[in-house]
């Protein structure tokens, strides 16, 4: 069985910025695959002639480094490592254990003949404060935990083949890339339960410095539980108010952003899809994986209209710059994704709109829409599934995730 998920999509940003005399920084969820990345590009590199020489690697979550974090000893040892004479690739895994990164990088940075990569986990390094050290040197590659093309692509490498709606079933009961060598629930289980509890513990118990982390872990599975969902500050704080917890509106306010630094959630704003302007009212939340989610709500009823929508948010997150809920008149618009060349795209999400009543409620927000940007209608109907409503299209899914529409 291959251990390597392939991830054609982040190795291309990568390919495509080899080379060039800039930093390439790779963020994301822990466990979401930042080192299996870095080590499929190397093998990338040394089938395209790089030689091993050339090649520098170094894991600071590793003991055998522990020496480097020490910022002179680290620029010390890489710099005797460099060929004069040729491009030097520099991977430097987890680097916020390093102290004083930053001037390491920017002495590399210097260096014509050095391709400097680095990754972080934590939420130092996650949450907009690596900008400042790097500010204009640096691309960034946000990395998520599989997609379903992903997901279908290693179960058809390994021999695993099964129906598209099958591997969708297994597909929501997580997508961190390591379920998949999992032998059962209780294993799967068992490692998200690691997962999360690192990056509560880690990532926003100690970086906030949490005192009272039943709240926080309440506002978890409270935002969780309420996924796609518009929800206000306010409403949070009444809502474990009335559960007998003592908080406050600025405390909830504080754990909030802890959580989406950790990318634990993402946050979907309002968007007036007429005046082309964010909005001031509730944000939308999503998960990064719905088996954290099953995890955090074992007994919690399945709303599989609203999971489904995550899973719709998370994949127009890889392909697009933004993502927001948008406002049209009175109506939603489920998304709005702006890609980067500040083209446009619509899309509603539903199970079925095989139901004529359903069917007009499901278009009706798009149709306020005037202008002549793409709008998509996303459900799982097998049954008409590509009809299209006066320039609205309508796409299977499934199909959809699988990149089998190559209008979207």
């Amino acid at each position: 069985m291959d251990k390597y998920v392939q991830r054609p999509l982040y190795l291309a940003f990568l390919k495509r910025w080899q080379n060039k005399h800039i930093i390439k920084v790779i963020s994301g969820v822990r466990r979401a695959g930042k080192s299996t990345l870095f080590y499929l590009f190397r093998k990338q590199l040394q089938q395209n002639g790089v030689s091993l020489k050339q090649i520098i690697s170094l894991n600071f979550e590793d003991m055998k480094y522990d020496d480097l974090r020490n910022p002179q000893k680290l620029y010390s040892y890489l710099e005797q490592k460099l060929i004069p004479d040729k491009m030097n690739y520099i991977f430097l895994d987890e680097i916020q254990h390093v102290h004083e990164f930053e001037r390491v990088v920017d002495s590399l940075f210097l260096k014509t003949n050095v391709d400097l990569y680095i990754t972080g986990s934590n939420a130092y390094f996650l949450s907009g404060e690596i900008a400042t050290l790097l500010t204009g040197r640096y691309v960034e590659l946000k990395i998520l935990p599989l997609s379903f093309a992903e997901f279908v692509a290693w179960h058809k490498q390994n021999n695993q083949v099964s129906a598209a709606a099958d591997l969708f079933n297994k597909y929501l009961e997580s997508s961190f890339p390591y379920t998949l060598f999992t032998d059962n629930s209780q294993e799967r289980n068992e490692y998200l339960q690691g997962v999360y509890s690192t990056i509560v513990l880690t990532d926003i118990v100690t970086r906030l410095k949490v005192k009272d982390t039943p709240i926080l872990e309440r506002l978890i599975q409270n935002l969780y539980s309420n996924i796609g969902s518009p929800i206000s500050i306010n409403k949070i704080t009444n809502t474990l108010k009335s559960a007998g917890y003592n908080t406050s509106n600025k405390t909830i306010d504080r754990y909030l952003g802890g959580i989406l630094d950790s990318l634990l959630m993402y946050e979907a704003k309002p968007y007036d899809v007429h005046g082309r302007k964010l909005l001031n009212s509730a944000s939308k939340y999503y998960g990064v994986d719905m088996g954290i989610r099953h995890l955090l709500l074992p007994d919690h009823q399945e709303d599989f209209g609203h999971i489904i929508e995550n899973i719709v948010y998370l994949e127009l997150l890889r392909r697009n710059q933004a993502v927001y809920v948008g406002s049209s008149g009175p109506y939603e618009v489920d998304f709005v994704a702006i890609a980067l060349d500040q083209t446009i795209s619509y899309y509603q999400v539903a199970l079925t709109t095989l139901d004529e009543q359903v069917l007009k409620r499901e278009l009706r927000p798009l149709q306020m829409i005037e202008d002549s940007f793409p709008k998509y209608l996303l459900t799982l109907d097998t049954i008409n599934s590509t009809a299209n409503y006066n320039g609205i299209q309508k796409l299977n899914l499934l199909d959809w995730l699988l990149n089998k529409q190559n209008n979207s």
